[in-house]
């Protein structure tokens, strides 16, 4: 009996329909309510301004605010309201949402919807644009819940069902003691099942983790990932909560940081976006690029010494790309490992000897195994294809895969060490390393091969 395959859903187009439908605000809002947020933005998103902006006043703001949260830059959207409007908007975003769109826009826009914003809001987004962007507090959001530890079961439930009316965020209580300062936290399941008679402080788990909101991204996004809680509340330094940062606020700050990552390993200051203009990204590309091709003139420097090798054998010019590519690549590798073993701060001495002896038997492991195919092709290409007798091919090809060998031991030690050598002056390795690591690796490549050559080939065996 063939299985039937379940079609994708085409929530899109049917939204599409009921929004060109013509149907009055009552019936509008009646067939949306089937539908998630979610599918509803991405409709929006394919629709016209003109049919938007008709939209818009039909919905109202507290549901386009939702809509609006599920769009990655809603920014371009919430220009085409009004801005009285676009402030109504704003105010009933999570603060986190409405200060991600505000920080898209231009800074005199900016200004004007924050100042038109409801004073519980506006005092929402201020702080959370009053920490840096690698601090902690600048991703949390304040919709949460918090209770006093002193009243009772009823009393926390009625505050529960009182607060949630304004905050959704409900899977974790959180309870403040006579200071207004964090003690601790509550299981919504915990409270739901409690009886009348059982005393709260039994319920509250007062080892529940925190941040602090000047904490660094960087330096705590691998310990909220480690608890996996569905939020963790963000203190201030005289211990009050400020908001909460939810599970899926981590996914976004480890989303970012690995873009952050990946620019640094490409030696930018900041991940780039297609908004930039031409003149933003050179600014971001050209330090290093500059510092680059002076290392890259070293590296044809030592090139050039080794001008007599290559006109006693120009054979062994073909075969410079490959030592080259293949050391460039262990280096990185080596350099990718280590950057990501460094996050541990707890990281000691003999466990960075231990990292660095791995690679270098990784290293030594690879380059022997490619070093004896290198051995086995190369000598049968110089032989067969190149027309050279046996002993000659097999002698040149020993040395490229002797070479390859000791350029990839070599470069997985440049690869582990570099990282750790910034890391340990206090200086990004990630930014540091990535554009170095393949200048270093070129040169150490270039010596390596060009040296054994020299000396096998040339000086010990006569060959040429």
């Amino acid at each position: 009996m063939r299985k039937e395959v379940l079609k994708e859903p085409t929530y899109v187009e049917e939204l599409l329909e009921i929004f060109r439908s013509g149907l009055g605000k009552e019936e509008l809002l009646n067939k949306l309510s089937d539908y998630h947020e979610s599918d509803i933005a991405d409709a929006l998103e394919e629709m016209s301004v003109e049919e938007r902006k008709k939209i818009y006043p039909v919905l109202g703001a507290e549901y386009v605010a939702e809509i609006f949260s599920y769009i990655e830059d809603a920014t371009q959207y919430l220009q085409e309201i009004h801005i009285e409007k676009a402030a109504k908007v704003i105010s009933e975003m999570d603060a986190d949402d409405a200060v991600d769109i505000l920080e898209n826009m231009d800074e005199d826009i900016r200004r004007k919807i924050v100042e038109l914003l409801d004073e519980d809001a506006s005092e929402d987004v201020k702080l959370i644009l009053s920490y840096e962007e690698d601090e902690i507090g600048s991703e949390m959001t304040t919709n949460f819940i918090a209770i006093n530890k002193g009243l009772n079961i009823r009393q926390a439930t009625h505050e529960l069902i009182k607060q949630a009316g304004d905050n959704d965020n409900i899977t974790t209580i959180y309870v403040v003691d006579e200071k207004n300062h964090y003690y601790g936290a509550i299981d919504l399941k915990d409270l739901i099942i409690a009886r009348e008679y059982q005393d709260l402080n039994d319920l509250i788990s007062t080892s529940y983790p925190y941040v602090n909101a000047h904490e660094k991204i960087s330096e705590c996004i691998e310990r909220l990932k480690d608890y996996a809680e569905d939020s963790i509340p963000v203190l201030s330094d005289s211990g009050e909560i400020l908001g909460v940062i939810t599970a899926y606020d981590v996914v976004e700050a480890v989303d970012e940081e690995m873009g952050d990552d990946y620019a640094k390993l490409a030696g930018l200051t900041a991940e780039e976006d297609l908004k930039e203009t031409t003149l933003q990204s050179m600014k971001k590309r050209l330090p290093w690029l500059i510092i680059l091709l002076f290392l890259g003139m070293g590296v044809s420097s030592v090139v050039g010494i080794f001008e007599t090798v290559v006109a006693v054998i120009p054979l062994v010019m073909c075969f410079q790309s490959l030592i080259l590519d293949m050391a460039g690549n262990v280096g990185t590798q080596s350099l990718a490992v280590t950057i990501r073993v460094l996050v541990d701060e707890n990281l000691e001495s003999k466990d960075k000897i231990k990292l660095i002896l791995k690679e270098m038997r990784v290293g030594l492991a690879n380059g022997l195994f490619l070093g004896i195919m290198a051995f086995l092709f190369i000598g049968l290409y110089v032989c067969l294809l190149k027309g050279n007798g046996i002993g000659y091919s097999f002698l040149v090809s020993g040395c490229v895969g002797v070479a390859l060998m000791l350029s990839m031991v070599i470069s997985s030690l440049v690869g582990t060490l570099i990282p750790i050598f910034f890391n340990k002056i206090k200086i990004d390795p990630a930014v540091a390393s990535g554009p170095l690591i393949t200048t270093v690796n070129d040169l150490v490549a270039v010596i390596t091969y060009y040296g054994l050559v020299w000396i096998l080939l040339i000086d010990i065996l006569k060959i040429g």
